[in-house]
């Protein structure tokens, strides 16, 4: 089972970069201004996340640029208005993505103690990934009215968008808690083998 550090995600986020940035190109030479906009908001967050190095989990880095790749397929080739599940399966998956990602960071310096209380922290995940849910739907709602044009659709859209978005930040939740576990299982492992060579040198000296 491939580990959550695995070097090859990071590599294949980066390929992933580059069809971001083909994108926000596309999109500009189709004088589409709003999709060059968010696009390039996906582009700029997901360079902050892909160079975070260590402080990140290079499986988070993937999944959160596969996620604005599919955004982008769906503003530039305007899948979201086609029939079908692709907006219900990427809100999910973006809410999902972020929600990884954002706490994560957010959240960092006090995983190690969330892990000894497990449901609170799958409780904090979650609600803090239905609350970008949420602002991503206000911020729509708040484009469209600034920009004259229509973004969201009716009520009942947008209450699925927030049902789809609160599935994906449960998903999160239990996924970063595995990722979590991982983290800091490896974390030990490494303070135990310099502590373990630190005495097997004391031992030789004497």
């Amino acid at each position: 089972m491939l580990s959550v550090k695995w070097r090859g995600y990071r590599q294949a986020a980066w390929v992933g970069q580059g069809l971001l940035t083909i994108a926000v190109i596309f999109a500009a030479v189709q004088g589409n201004w709003w999709n060059v906009v968010t696009l390039g908001g996906f582009l700029i967050a997901s360079l902050v996340f892909v160079i975070q190095e260590d402080r990140l989990p290079t499986l988070f880095d993937f999944l959160f640029v596969l996620a604005a790749l599919l955004n982008a397929a769906g503003w530039v080739w305007g899948l979201f208005g086609m029939p079908g599940l692709y907006d219900e399966i990427v809100h999910a998956f973006t809410t999902f993505a972020i929600t990884l990602a954002v706490s994560f960071l957010v959240y960092q310096r006090m995983l190690t103690i969330f892990r000894q209380h497990t449901v609170l922290y799958l409780l904090t995940i979650a609600s803090f990934g239905i609350a970008i849910g949420a602002l991503w739907e206000i911020t729509e709602w708040s484009a469209g009215k600034i920009l004259s044009t229509q973004i969201i659709g009716s009520l009942n859209d947008t209450i699925i968008d927030l049902v789809m978005d609160t599935l994906g930040a449960i998903v999160a939740a239990f996924v970063s808690l595995w990722a979590l576990q991982e983290w800091t299982n490896r974390d030990r492992n490494s303070v135990n083998q310099h502590n373990n060579l630190r005495r097997a040198n004391e031992h030789n000296r004497h």
